[in-house]
């Protein structure tokens, strides 16, 4: 076992568009899946034949013709917002793996190209279809159409991003446990004017979201 490569290896070897067209929520995880030898190593289309080459060569495992089930090897696609049809929801921004995509709610948005990694995660969170895709990269495919330091560019914006969006879940608990503890604080006063079975379901109610929210805080997803 221990001959096996580390997901560290694997996850190298990776283009790091994070688009979860593996089957898997991000890079990172397939390639713990590959090193606990639970997926197979042709489930990459971005990364196409010469990814599964390399992933051949570092495991020992034969080169298998890309799964078909994962869609097609590619040209870099970019994503292109029609800011005339844009109407500034913001589900394109959280949608985006690398925050590529910078505007405001009920603002129009637009995508930082150089940073695009094409995962077209985008596409189907926009509700007016305002995105589309376009080809960067001429007949290049695969690992020639992306390079090493693109794959590393990614895969730091991409660890940002999870961070920044923990940190705010984070917050967002936070803002709602300090507003649930002054609801409860505010009960043995409302008791006055309110049936007591009926503060009792409601104070409840309220420490069971308290206890919730501190068991995701103390999850192990903290950063």
């Amino acid at each position: 076992m221990s001959d096996l490569p580390s997901a560290d290896a694997i996850d190298a070897l990776l283009p790091q568009t994070q688009c979860t067209r593996c089957g898997y929520p991000d890079c990172r995880r397939y390639a713990e899946a590959i090193a606990a030898g639970q997926a197979d190593i042709n489930r990459c289309p971005p990364g196409g034949t010469e990814g599964v080459q390399r992933l051949a060569a570092l495991t020992g495992r034969p080169a298998l013709p890309l799964d078909p089930a994962c869609g097609p090897e590619g040209p870099l696609l970019r994503a292109v917002i029609d800011e005339a049809w844009c109407i500034g929801c913001t589900l394109c921004i959280t949608a985006c793996p690398v925050d590529c995509i910078v505007g405001a709610p009920k603002q129009m948005h637009t995508v930082v190209a150089e940073q695009c990694t094409g995962c077209e995660l985008c596409v189907p969170a926009c509700p007016v279809d305002c995105i589309s895709l376009v080809s960067v990269s001429g007949d290049r495919t695969g690992w020639s159409a992306w390079s090493i330091a693109q794959a590393e560019e990614a895969r730091e914006r991409y660890a940002f991003h999870q961070l920044r969006t923990a940190r705010a879940a984070r917050e967002n608990e936070a803002r709602l446990a300090a507003k649930a503890q002054a609801k409860l604080a505010d009960l043995p006063a409302a008791s006055r004017l309110t049936d007591p079975a009926a503060l009792d379901r409601k104070r409840a109610v309220i420490e069971a979201a308290l206890a919730r929210a501190r068991q995701r805080q103390q999850g192990p997803d903290r950063a």
